[in-house]
Formats: C-alpha cells, structure tokens, sequence
C-alpha cells in the first residue's frame, strides 16, 4: 500500500531507537523527509547514519533537544521550520513502588511524558491549522488505561497525554488536520531488551526463558510485540488516507487489555 507520504516531512521525538526510531524509519521506507530527535547530539548522529544506511534514499536528518527543557523546545522548533507530521513518542519509565515515588520522580515523569509533547503541539499545531492538513501522532501505551501498580507515575502521565491528544483533536473539526494516539502493549525495544538482559544474567536465565515468563497473561499476541509493529499503525496515521481517523485511540497492545473497546 502506498502512503502517500513522499511529500511530507515528519518529525519523530526521541527516535534514536526503540519504536521512535522504528517510525522513522517506516516513514523514510514510504518516502517522507524525516527528521530524528534525541537528548544526545552524538546519538542522534548515530541515528541519521543508521537510518540512511537502512534507507539509502531516505531523506533522513536529525535535531538534539531535551524535550523537558523549554528553551532547548523552542530553538529545536526554530531549526525545524515546518512539518506536516509530529509524532510524540519521547518519554520515560521506571519501574518504582509507589511509596518510593518523590515529587521530583513524578515531576520528571510529567515533564516529559506530558510537558514535552505538549510544548511541541503547541509551537506546530497551529501552522497545520492554517494550512489546513497536518497530523500529530502520541505514542501511548495500553498502561494509560490499566495503570501498573509498579509504575502509577508513568501510567498517570501517560493517561494525562491520552487527555492531552483527545483534547487537541477538538481543536482541528472541519480542517484536514487529525489528532490520535496509539496505544502499545508490551514492546521489546532497546531499552526493555536491555533490561531484560541484565535481569537474565543476574538470575542466570536465559533471556527466551525470561522473555516468555514477563508475557502477560491477558496477551492474546503471547509474545512481546516488535517496534515495527507499533511503527507500522503510526505511518498508517501519519498518512493522507487515515483522514477518517481523528481524536481516537487506536490499540496495538497486542490484545493485553481485555476490554472490546
């Protein structure tokens, strides 16, 4: 299926790997301008050069920014100039139990997790408004709507974004602009896997063994899913023929929440 994206330019927040950098690259492979993001400029170098080798025709560059730091917000979105195509995916989690849980690790949870999308929703939304087109994406997760008991900061910051993304798509009715999020399940990306490794060596497991063990007993997938499996609904939303899909909650989780809608 052709996505029609050749001629867009596409902006994914921390995209240096994981699912952020699984979407970019799954808008380069459909012919979008992408530029990456990352805390690191050295890692957001790695990135582009990755990328482009995956990608050899990809028009691929890259922006470092911490997204929880206002200023360094606004002199990205100065070097950004015009997208048609914002995908916030940058975020944070950690595993803590709640009664361990001080202000700054709730502060920091917000600040990126919610603060960071919303400093760039607001700097770009309103040029797609004008032009009339545009799309934002937020990467969420199916634990905004089943919050973990070892991990209540994170999933409240990300129900606070899926509000955030619900609120915006009111603001875009009659316009070609649309705003979804995307709900993800349990991803074996960079930093699970890494995780994921040094647990397995510490119990002396294997990683497979320890891999089918933290599958949830809910998923119908019974396995963790793929970045490229969340990155594949992303492109989709990115592209002109999502136009019938605006303030939604779109789930890729991999069957982990048991509700029908």
């Amino acid at each position: 299926m052709n996505l029609e994206l050749d001629d867009k330019k596409v902006f994914v927040s921390g995209s240096t790997q994981g699912i952020g950098f699984a979407v970019a690259a799954a808008c380069a492979s459909e012919g979008a301008a992408v530029v990456l993001n990352g805390r690191s400029p050295e890692r957001v170098a790695d990135a582009v050069a990755r990328l482009r080798s995956e990608v050899p025709e990809a028009d691929v560059s890259g922006i470092a920014a911490d997204l929880s730091d206002a200023a360094e917000v606004h002199a990205l979105i100065e070097e950004l100039g015009h997208v048609d195509v914002l995908v916030n995916n940058a975020g944070i989690f950690d595993v803590v139990p709640f009664a361990e849980l001080d202000d700054a690790a709730w502060t920091r949870s917000f600040d990126v997790n919610v603060l960071g999308a919303v400093r760039l929703s607001r700097q770009l939304l309103p040029a797609m408004l004008a032009e009339g087109w545009g799309r934002i994406i937020f990467v969420g997760t199916e634990s905004a709507v089943d919050v973990p008991a070892d991990m209540i900061h994170y999933g409240a910051s990300k129900a606070a974004a899926l509000a955030v993304a619900n609120g915006l798509a009111k603001l875009t009715r009659g316009t070609g602009v649309t705003v979804n999020t995307v709900l993800g399940g349990p991803t074996y990306s960079d930093g699970v896997s890494s995780q994921v490794e040094q647990i397995a060596a510490a119990n002396a497991v294997s990683v497979r063994d320890l891999k089918s063990s933290l599958v949830r007993d809910t998923s119908l997938l019974q396995r963790f899913i793929e970045p490229a499996e969340i990155a594949h609904l992303v492109a989709y939303l990115a592209s002109p023929l999502s136009s019938a899909t605006n303030g939604a909650a779109l789930r890729a989780d991999g069957g982990v929440l048991t509700t029908m809608l």
